[in-house]
C-alpha cells in the first residue's frame, strides 16, 4: 500500500481548528474526490450505503458528461434516476471502466468486509465487472484486521441454521438479520446473517472456502474483489491508498 494526501482538504471552519469534522461531512468530502475517479464519456458503476448517497449526489453535478450507471441494489438505483442520472442494467454492459463504493472495513492491502445494507452480492457482481474498484470510506474504517464489524452473509434461507453452526466452528456468533422484527429479505430474495468473534487473517482464503458453502449466496468478504484505491476521509481532508 502506498498513500498520498491529504489531496483535498474540509472546508475552513472544519479544516483548521477546533471543530472535528462529522461523519457526514467526511462523506461528502470522499464523494466529491471520487469524480476525479469517473471516467467520462461511460458508464459508472456505483455501489450503495450513505456515503455513496454522497458520491451519487456529486455525480449528478456531472451527469451530462457520462452515459450512465450500473447500481447496485434497488435503493442506489432511484437515487440516480431521481437525479437524472440514467441506469444500465449490468447485462447491458460488458465491463465499467470504475466502480464506487464504500466498505465497512479495509485494511492495508485493500481487502474489505461489506454488506451492512445488504447489497453485497450485487456490489459483488458489479465490482467484479469493473476495471478499478475504488472505495471511498471514512477513517473509522481503517482497520489491521477484518472482523471487528459483523460479517454479513447473504444465504438462501432454508440453508441459514446450518450456515450458522459452521460460523460457530469457526469461534463465530452469527445470527439473522432482521427489520421490523422479521428477517430482512435482500433485493435478491434471500436474507442476511451476520457473524461477530471472526478475525479475518486470511481474507483472500477465508473468502475462497465460505463461498463453497452450500447455501452461500455472498460472503461480505471483498478479497478477490478488492480495492485498487481508497479516498479516506480524515479530519485534514482526502488521503489516497493506493493498494499493489
Amino acid at each position: 500500500m502506498t498513500s498520498t494526501g491529504p489531496d483535498r482538504t474540509l472546508p475552513p471552519s472544519t479544516s483548521r481548528g477546533a471543530d472535528v469534522p462529522s461523519p457526514d461531512e467526511l462523506k461528502a468530502l470522499v464523494g466529491r474526490a471520487a469524480l476525479d475517479h469517473v471516467v467520462r464519456g461511460e458508464i459508472v458503476g456505483v455501489g450503495t450505503g450513505s456515503t455513496v448517497n454522497k458520491f451519487i449526489d456529486a455525480l449528478a453535478t456531472i451527469k451530462h458528461e457520462i452515459r450512465g450507471a450500473v447500481s447496485s441494489s434497488v435503493t442506489s438505483t432511484e437515487r440516480l434516476r431521481a437525479l437524472g442520472i440514467p441506469v444500465f442494467d449490468s447485462n447491458e454492459v460488458d465491463e465499467l471502466a470504475v466502480y464506487i463504493d464504500g466498505a465497512d472495513e479495509i485494511d492495508g492491502q485493500g481487502f474489505m468486509v461489506k454488506g451492512g445494507g445488504a447489497a453485497l452480492t450485487r456490489e459483488k457482481i458489479v465490482a467484479a465487472q469493473s476495471r478499478r474498484f475504488v472505495c471511498i470510506a471514512d477513517a473509522s474504517k481503517r482497520v489491521e484486521t477484518l472482523g471487528a464489524f459483523p460479517l454479513p452473509v447473504e444465504v438462501i434461507p432454508m440453508a441459514a441454521r446450518r450456515i450458522m453452526r459452521q460460523f460457530a466452528a469457526l469461534g463465530g456468533i452469527a445470527q439473522v438479520r432482521e427489520q421490523d422484527g422479521v428477517a430482512l429479505v435482500t433485493d435478491n430474495g434471500q436474507h442476511i446473517i451476520d457473524v461477530t468473534g471472526l478475525k479475518i487473517a486470511d481474507p483472500l482464503a477465508f473468502e475462497t472456502e465460505v463461498s463453497q458453502w452450500p447455501g452461500v449466496v455472498t460472503v461480505g468478504v471483498f478479497a478477490h474483489q478488492k480495492a485498487d484505491v481508497c479516498l479516506l476521509g480524515t479530519a485534514a481532508g482526502v488521503q489516497t491508498l493506493h493498494f499493489d
